[in-house]
């Protein structure tokens, strides 16, 4: 049976956990376009001073808090009438856990908001969350996800593919890699990502708070073209004019890159993200996406090519014309 909610109101207070990050920043400022009033929660209010002139004088707050702390999530949902959850880490460091923060962070989190009389929800997930992983990362999602819905049944999952925009951490990483070092690694190189836009991200995640409709329903976000890792990688080469020669990894030596990962802070991915990167992070047949939504998908060459002209020699001064991108 579907769930229904009443529309919310324009000047409603919406309590987003995990604002600063690359993804909440445009939900943030696209909530105050959109007219909402906007707390912020973030372990660290000063480095989120950013987020400050992205809407009007006191619109937006910023408020100290950890999804591990329960007076911590009822204080952050204390008179609000909607919540964003959008904490989320890519691997185990600084102490954060998976279970502690994508499972039993998001659970408690749903469960205050549902405590202050909360309806609507969204809780950006991901796509290849999967309670059966053996992979942490996405089993602790898919268990995020379970905890949400038993607490909020009218709450809305956002699952995007490969999140990409000007703050990225994976065309800048790529590119940056570019231009230090006269080849480009090619690990899993046919997996294929549909990379989305986070503006699209930030788009739905305000489209489904205002759409009664998107409650108890999730979403998985792609942008218009799914393209194998290797096809990224030459697109990266082709925007950056950098040219980098393309090196095939062999499986043994990606799995000992990840060994190593799993020990040293500064190699590129763990074992786990290995293991994430060898499947497929495309949105699945039938699934609802941003169409649902009323966004249509922006493509790569809208942004990607201005996005990454500051990686070419000569910077944003090389204009020299490039070829389309590749993918299908």
């Amino acid at each position: 049976m579907p769930h229904t909610l009443s529309p919310l109101a324009a000047d409603s207070l919406v309590t987003v956990i995990g604002g600063s990050g690359f993804i909440g920043r445009y939900i943030v400022q696209r909530l105050a376009e959109a007219g909402y009033r906007v707390r912020v929660v973030v372990r660290h209010p000063d480095r989120a001073l950013f987020l400050k002139p992205l809407g009007g004088l006191g619109q937006i707050q910023l408020v100290r808090g950890d999804v591990t702390s329960d007076a911590a999530m009822a204080a952050a949902f204390n008179g609000a009438h909607a919540g964003i959850n959008l904490v989320g880490i890519l691997d185990e460091k600084g102490g954060q856990k998976f279970a502690a923060v994508q499972a039993e962070g998001a659970g408690r989190a749903a469960r205050a908001a549902a405590a202050a009389g909360i309806g609507h929800y969204i809780q950006m997930s991901a796509i290849g969350a999967d309670a059966t992983s053996s992979v942490p990362y996405a089993r602790t999602k898919a268990a995020g996800e379970a905890a949400l819905l038993a607490a909020i049944p009218t709450a809305t999952i956002l699952r995007p593919s490969l999140v990409v925009g000007p703050e990225d951490q994976f065309l800048n990483r790529f590119a940056a890699m570019a231009r230090l070092s006269p080849v480009l690694p090619v690990i899993c190189g046919d997996t294929r990502f549909q990379p989305v836009y986070v503006l699209d991200v930030a788009a739905a995640a305000v489209a489904a708070l205002a759409t009664p409709a998107a409650a108890g329903r999730t979403y998985e976000l792609g942008g218009p073209k799914s393209m194998r890792f290797r096809d990224i990688l030459r697109m990266i080469n082709t925007e950056t004019r950098l040219d980098r020669r393309l090196v095939e990894v062999p499986p043994g030596i990606a799995r000992l890159m990840g060994r190593m990962g799993d020990m040293l802070p500064l190699m590129p991915m763990t074992s786990d993200q290995l293991a994430m990167l060898g499947k497929d992070n495309v949105v699945a047949a039938g699934a609802a996406g941003l169409a649902d939504l009323g966004i249509a998908p922006t493509p790569l060459a809208a942004f990607a090519p201005a996005m990454l002209e500051r990686y070419r020699p000569g910077g944003r001064f090389n204009k020299v014309q490039a070829p389309g991108l590749a993918g299908h």
